[in-house]
């Protein structure tokens, strides 16, 4: 798939009121979410995470995957007429295109983990910006602190990323994510990434997401 696609990590967060309503109001509200997101399913291709219990002010994740920017927009409308929706307020909005990379020439699997038809058990996101002097310094000088960001996340085979960028679209200049089975696993990458060259330029990577893969049944209960 190399088709250039539009990528949203949305997060919600839940109204405290949405726990109050009776069991059946609230069964009911979940299957209209669902029955949303799976009637626009050939458009809009969603991975769902639950973030309850994790991060105060956010409570679900939506991965979204679209050709068009205004389908993401109609079916966001969509999903927030339902039952359920009515109780959710967008806490995050992470938009970016998928683009090819400048530094790397052929990407693999693991830095291509977009467009995987599996998902890792967990997904950390965050936005990311990098500083006004990275770009002001040569393209040798860059490539060369990218092979060394590149190789120490190569020694990390068992995690995959994905990169989509979002200069000139929302606040970051890109949105990072990776998928793993084992955290203690990602916390190493971050630590050895961190004693890389390429860090001095690292603006802002905050917030950061942490969610756990469910199915969107699983997801939506969870919700209560």
């Amino acid at each position: 798939m190399s088709e250039q696609r539009v990528v949203q990590y949305l997060i919600f967060k839940l109204d405290s009121l949405w726990r109050r309503l009776p069991q059946e109001e609230r069964h009911r509200g979940r299957e209209e979410f669902a029955a949303a997101i799976q009637s626009c399913a050939k458009e809009v291709m969603t991975y769902s995470y639950s973030l309850a219990g994790l991060k105060a002010g956010a409570d679900l994740l939506l991965w979204r995957i679209s050709p068009s920017l205004d389908m993401l927009q109609e079916t966001t409308s969509q999903l927030m007429q339902t039952g359920l929706g009515r109780y959710l307020e967008t806490a995050y909005s992470l938009l970016g295109l998928t683009r090819p990379s400048i530094y790397v020439r052929k990407p693999d699997a693991q830095e291509q983990a977009i467009f995987s038809a599996e998902r890792g058990r967990y997904l950390i996101i965050y936005p990311f910006t990098k500083t006004p002097e990275w770009y002001l310094l040569s393209k040798e000088t860059r490539q060369g602190m990218m092979n060394e960001h590149i190789r120490v996340g190569k020694e990390f085979s068992s995690i995959r990323q994905a990169l989509i960028y979002s200069f000139g679209l929302d606040d970051q200049e890109f949105v990072v994510s990776y998928e793993t089975e084992r955290l203690e696993d990602f916390q190493d990458l971050v630590k050895a990434l961190r004693e890389t060259e390429g860090r001095r330029y690292t603006l802002k990577d905050t917030p950061i997401f942490v969610g756990v893969h469910r199915s969107l049944e699983e997801t939506l209960a969870l919700l209560g």
